[in-house]
């Protein structure tokens, strides 16, 4: 019989490319996972990797086990779904995986809701980009991504992954406070652009986003910061050192500090869930969609008119 554990280092590796990425996604060295490997080559009784290079890749048995090898993956974990569905209680352990802003905001409510219904089930959760949570979500290393898309900056869909749509984010153009300002949001956006901007870092969607309306507006911004913690960003345009764009949920529910002017076309960004199908009605994580579905209401946490009313989580 094959070794479950060995199927998965196979698994993992046609998706994350490297032993190395491998043994950091399962916390094994990079030998131990090498000697599985060889060990389930002599399991099947043929060669499933070849050297390339430095790196290896899959035989073509190789591919035909690894598609054997996530059946075999997505019906275990069925079986743990089955099981939990019929227990009375809510119980187990959601790895959630989240962007910041969702954290500040939303986390909190949800899980207090969670902590008084369900007090024997345990949220892990991890700060991490959506780029890197979606594929810890389908690798097994998180059951459920808290993620955002911008507008017309779809995210890739995995087959193997569902999405639950929490909520509309607005998007406004931050100034500090006192500054004069436009009434139309064309000119007032047209007129930072002499202005000293702080974005988020190359190669994340809300930089890509962020630098694009600019363009479409006619100007290239002229970034002086490139800072992930949308609380620097605050700091830094409170201070006068910047302008900004700022989604409404990273007030976490209270009043807004700074100087906020609409932007044209009033943009919203889509706050969504991903968990993979096969456990996705999981008691565990469902229970945790219905608390996260309640903190995006706009009775919950986040500034009313800022999201859009979530939709029912089944």
């Amino acid at each position: 019989m094959l070794d479950v554990n060995r199927l998965r280092m196979l698994v993992e590796l046609s998706r994350r490319g490297t032993l190395s990425a491998v043994a950091d996604a399962l916390s094994y060295s990079k030998a131990t996972v090498s000697q599985q490997l060889a060990a389930l080559e002599r399991e099947v009784g043929v060669p499933l990797l070849r050297r390339v290079g430095r790196g290896v890749q899959l035989t073509p048995q190789g591919d035909v086990l690894v598609a054997e090898a996530v059946g075999v993956l997505d019906r275990l974990e069925h079986a743990r779904v089955a099981v939990a569905e019929s227990l009375a209680e809510v119980t187990g352990t959601v790895r959630v995986a989240v962007f910041q802003t969702a954290a500040h905001a939303l986390l909190p409510p949800a899980l207090l809701a969670l902590q008084a219904q369900h007090p024997s089930l345990r949220v892990d959760v991890t700060e991490c980009d959506p780029e890197t949570g979606l594929v810890g979500v389908a690798g097994r290393d998180f059951d459920l991504m808290l993620a955002e898309q911008y507008p017309g900056h779809s995210r890739p869909i995995t087959p193997d992954l569902d999405r639950v749509m929490l909520a509309h984010d607005a998007i406004a153009l931050a100034l500090p406070p006192g500054v004069p300002r436009e009434v139309d949001p064309l000119a007032a956006l047209r007129s930072t652009s002499d202005e000293p901007w702080v974005l988020e870092p190359q190669g994340t969607a809300s930089r890509a986003w962020a630098e694009q309306l600019c363009r479409s507006a006619g100007f290239e911004p002229d970034v002086h910061f490139e800072v992930a913690d949308l609380t620097t960003h605050i700091r830094l345009i409170r201070a006068g050192l910047a302008v900004g764009l700022l989604p409404g949920l990273v007030w976490a529910g209270d009043a807004p500090t700074l100087d906020l002017v609409p932007l044209p076309g009033a943009p919203r960004r889509e706050i969504f869930s991903a968990a993979r199908r096969v456990s996705a009605a999981s008691p565990a994580i469902r229970a945790v969609r219905r608390a996260l579905a309640d903190a995006a209401s706009p009775a919950g946490s986040v500034p009313a008119g800022s999201l859009g009313k979530p939709p029912e989580v089944p």
